[in-house]
């Protein structure tokens, strides 16, 4: 049960975006292992929030973002997680360096108009790759028991000015 004197952990995913495809990898190993996803982690002690979206972008996929931009901020809610998730979505859609697999993700284009993979990622992620891919930005909190099934919900398109700590 999560604790609410507990600060939640502080989470990044990236998720690259262009020519009518997406980026995702396959989790390989640890917390959400064999969803598709982009690419993310936590912050470590001392780095920056967009320091560690491109550190892990970098660590799961090898490329490097050159134009990334913060579209969201998300609360997780875990019934069986002692701490709750607050996750930055960040966007890119141009980047340096080849896409590569790694210890951790594979990565794969997706094409978006023939449909993202929905029943094989996060149930969170139908929520809100919508306004993702529309070009909006978004706060909200999602709850969830064992894991990956939500028992409640709030998304909401927000100004950009929201993109900050805490949701």
């Amino acid at each position: 049960m999560p604790n609410a004197a507990v600060s939640p952990k502080v989470m990044t995913l990236l998720v690259v975006v262009r020519d009518g495809m997406v980026l995702l990898g396959e989790k390989k190993r640890g917390f959400g292992v064999g969803f598709w996803n982009g690419f993310g982690g936590k912050v470590e002690p001392g780095e920056t929030i967009d320091a560690a979206a491109m550190r892990e972008l970098r660590e799961e996929a090898g490329i490097c973002a050159v134009d990334m931009t913060k579209r969201g901020v998300l609360l997780f809610v875990y019934d069986d997680q002692t701490q709750a998730m607050e996750t930055h979505v960040y966007h890119a859609s141009s980047f340096r360096g080849d896409v590569r697999e790694t210890d951790e993700m594979r990565p794969k284009w997706w094409n978006i108009k023939e449909g993202m993979p929905f029943q094989k990622m996060w149930p969170d992620d139908e929520l809100w790759y919508p306004l993702f891919l529309a070009n909006k930005t978004f706060t909200g909190t999602v709850h969830f028991t064992n894991t990956t099934t939500i028992v409640k919900h709030e998304i909401r398109e927000a100004p950009a000015s929201a993109m900050v700590y805490g949701v």
